[in-house]
């Protein structure tokens, strides 16, 4: 188990809650936030995509072990100290997530070093809602929710929320209409996306830009990583996050 190499380490902190942080790369920045069981390889191994599409990447380490691969051992552990945490909601509807005023603080952060139009946010799986809730802060150009799977999908409407309080949810209906666009991306036949898609195209219209893959994977970016889903990140990147 180890890291990749070229990437810094580092720390945020914001409210007294610190997480670590690596980051690589130059250019516009993009805040990648990992999948359940952590920063795996596979995790690492899109962000240096990211990098090398002309990206300063940063991933927050916000649970399990940096480099342990996805296992079942790693994600029951990953998975204990999720549900032991105050940090992220699981079961909840209705709720943003309060990992997101952390996550909003080191957005900010990246924006004012590096300047621009903004920066990126990507969440995927357990933390793919995460990019919605950063939103909420004007220094996020270009998010993107990879199959975004909390609260977990055990009854309908669990299914249908989008991990934010209604008065986020405000905000980023606010945002959207004065332009700001949103990219989904899932399997079709995802059970664990349950009908968020659905909730964010009623809620967002048109400024919902929803990528659904063909197959029964779950990982769009990652472990079955599709290069459609890949292509659309990078190129949503592209677009709103080049200097104009």
């Amino acid at each position: 188990m180890t890291f990749p190499g070229g990437w810094t380490r580092g720390a945020h902190t914001f409210d007294g809650v610190s997480h670590p942080t690596h980051r690589r790369g130059t250019g516009p920045g993009v805040i990648v936030v990992h999948e359940i069981p952590g920063i795996t390889p596979a995790v690492a191994a899109f962000a240096e995509e990211v990098v090398d599409a002309g990206h300063t990447v940063v991933m927050p380490s916000l649970f399990g072990t940096d480099g342990a691969g996805m296992t079942v051992g790693s994600t029951a552990r990953a998975l204990r100290q999720v549900c032991v945490s105050r940090e992220f909601t699981k079961l909840r509807t209705g709720e943003t997530a309060p990992v997101a005023d952390w996550l909003r603080s080191l957005a900010r952060e990246l924006h004012a070093e590096l300047g621009g139009r903004g920066v990126g946010a990507l969440g995927m799986c357990f933390t793919g809602g995460f990019a919605l809730a950063m939103m909420v802060d004007d220094s996020v150009a270009a998010p993107v929710l990879c199959q975004p799977s909390a609260p977990f999908a055990v009854t309908p409407a669990r299914s249908r929320d989008l991990n934010l309080s209604p008065a986020d949810l405000d905000i980023v209906k606010g945002r959207c209409a004065a332009g700001q666009q949103v990219l989904g991306l899932k399997f079709r036949s995802d059970p664990a996306v349950g009908k968020r898609f659905e909730t964010l195209t009623t809620e967002l219209g048109d400024a919902f830009i929803r990528v659904e893959l063909d197959g029964r994977g779950h990982s769009t970016v990652t472990e079955q990583r599709s290069q459609e889903a890949v292509d659309a990140v990078l190129g949503f990147f592209r677009e709103r996050l080049r200097p104009g």
